[in-house]
């Protein structure tokens, strides 16, 4: 199995990982571009483009997008994140050229008809507000608008509302015209499938775009502070955050060692600790959210209103104590399961896809799993320890709930543990 990668002459990067054994291929093209290359004024278009890839081009109606890729076997979606977009599509070994084609179509010549832009407006709507109704899809929301204000990061992915209401055809276009180039583009594509046929067909089917190179991105700060929302729920959902490392700091291999000690699974210090042994919550788990210029580390946990304040206590005080003492076996646990990881993707062609897709917009290659592997195996305990009290000992986390919350303590009270 290996990584080839063809540079296309507009800039466009095509990746393939040949997985001779599998009966399947998983492709997609992926730009980095996302809701946070949104001006204030247009958040939410990049989803709404997203969306709109899938209702017509020139070629195809959005009812023939669906039957031709389906006629095959085939699945085919797309996801906005803050920094990239992804069009995608899993087919039979026999049909990737189908797919690629399919998938060239939607993201070169949306038609943006205006009857189906008002009916996907509703659609994107009725999107929004159901996700105003979960509420740990909310209380996210709000934790990055407490870690960034009004930075795009800050922002929602899906936009408000308010926006998604007056969202104009022209405003879409302008942000697509502005973030699609060539430079920004990766074409990736991971099982049974040859490079040089599959690279030819991206090159006759995108060869046309621009290779330019986008707009440059505004830096983040993080700016912590509490977003809450009052709603008639069962449980408080809780998140707090603190400012970490970009992807692109070494220290996020020690970073990710953190986080999966603190709560990366049923052996982890907080699912020890608040769930197993006080049984305050059934839901509590750490995660990390890396971007280039900026990074996250949080906690999120659900509990009644009344046991809110013990759990975040308890919460903080679990923290902290990986400042105080970090063991051989915790971080030997921690890296096997980061290293699982990632060879698993390796038994799965869309995981690989998308892996080396991302890694390549991120660092402008593909790391060998053996190389990523060994930066895990190199981290050690006393690092660790050392970026514990870096992020929990000197600085405030952003906070951020959802629920019955008037039992809350303020937001001084909750975080007076870290500084």
């Amino acid at each position: 199995m290996s990584v080839e990668i063809t540079r296309l002459n507009n800039g466009i990067h095509v990746i393939t990982h040949h997985m001779p054994h599998l009966e399947t291929a998983a492709l997609g093209i992926w730009v980095k571009a996302g809701a946070r290359d949104e001006r204030a004024e247009e958040n939410g278009v990049a989803h709404f483009l997203e969306h709109m890839a899938f209702k017509g081009t020139p070629r195809r109606s959005a009812r023939a997008i669906a039957e031709e890729i389906e006629s095959a076997g085939g699945e085919i979606n797309a996801a906005t994140g803050m920094e990239t977009t992804t069009y995608y599509a899993r087919v039979l070994k026999q049909d990737w050229a189908l797919a690629l084609d399919i998938l060239a179509d939607i993201f070169t010549s949306p038609e943006l008809d205006a009857e189906e832009l008002e009916r996907e407006r509703d659609v994107i709507l009725q999107e929004i507000a159901a996700a105003h109704d979960q509420p740990d899809d909310l209380v996210f929301d709000l934790a990055q608008a407490a870690s960034f204000g009004d930075h795009p990061l800050g922002r929602s992915i899906l936009g408000t509302q308010e926006l998604i209401g007056a969202v104009t055809r022209q405003q879409i276009l302008d942000w697509r015209n502005r973030n699609y180039w060539g430079s920004r583009i990766v074409v990736a594509a991971a099982g049974n499938i040859d490079h040089q046929a599959f690279a030819a067909e991206a090159q006759r089917l995108l060869g046309a775009i621009e290779e330019g190179s986008g707009p440059q991105r505004e830096t983040p700060s993080f700016q912590p502070t509490a977003c809450t929302a009052e709603k008639p729920l069962d449980q408080a959902h809780i998140v707090m955050t603190f400012e970490a490392p970009s992807y692109r700091h070494p220290d996020i291999y020690v970073l990710q060692v953190l986080s999966s000690i603190l709560g990366g699974g049923m052996s982890s210090r907080l699912f020890q600790e608040v769930r197993e042994k006080r049984g305050l919550c059934y839901s509590v788990f750490s995660f990390g959210s890396a971007f280039e210029d900026a990074g996250q580390v949080g906690v999120y946990a659900a509990t009644s209103p009344e046991h809110s304040n013990e759990l975040l206590d308890l919460t903080s005080e679990v923290m902290l104590s990986v400042v105080e003492e970090v063991t051989e076996a915790e971080v030997a646990r921690a890296k096997s399961q980061l290293k699982a990881s990632l060879v698993m993707n390796l038994e799965s062609a869309s995981a690989r896809a998308d892996q080396i897709a991302r890694q390549f917009l991120a660092f402008g290659q593909v790391p060998a799993i053996s190389t990523l592997t060994a930066k895990i195996e190199a981290v050690t305990p006393e690092q660790v320890r050392a970026l514990a009290e870096r992020l929990f000992r000197r600085q405030k986390p952003a906070f951020s709930a959802v629920g019955h919350i008037g039992q809350l303590a303020g937001y001084d009270t909750i975080t007076r543990h870290f500084t």
